[in-house]
């Protein structure tokens, strides 16, 4: 089973995940969680040793810390994480800065989860 962390600062793309992979979920192949907000994303990261987390999915456009502020800091202190961004822009400078800084993949909102899963796939096959 892998795990995967999903960070953005509105709450309904909670119950979002869950319909979306609610089968993947349901047969052990995937869990995910969910934090709010960029430091609330390095906290659950830090209090495992090592952390379970393969995979992180962060918006870019949150208060506080930013999604890019995020995507630094997980590659700095958790190398092997893969990270992927979202936002809400498709707009070129993010899309560069993220993957200048180490993103894996970056989607756009709404999310296209057919490449998301596919993206996932990739991942559960790689483990």
């Amino acid at each position: 089973m892998i795990k995967i962390l999903i960070v953005d600062d509105e709450r309904d793309v909670e119950l979002l995940f869950r319909q979306k992979f609610r089968k993947e979920v349901r047969s052990g192949l995937l869990e995910l969680a969910f934090a709010f907000s960029g430091d609330e994303a390095l906290k659950l990261l830090d209090s495992e040793h090592p952390p379970q987390v393969v995979y992180v999915f962060s918006d870019i456009n949150m208060p506080g810390m930013t999604g890019l502020e995020l995507l630094n800091k997980i590659k700095t202190q958790f190398p092997s994480i893969c990270v992927s961004m979202i936002s809400a822009y498709g707009d070129t400078e993010n899309y560069k800065k993220a993957m200048e800084s180490g993103a894996k993949e970056f989607f756009t909102k709404p999310i296209d989860f057919d490449s998301l899963r596919k993206e996932i796939s990739r991942i559960i096959s790689q483990e």
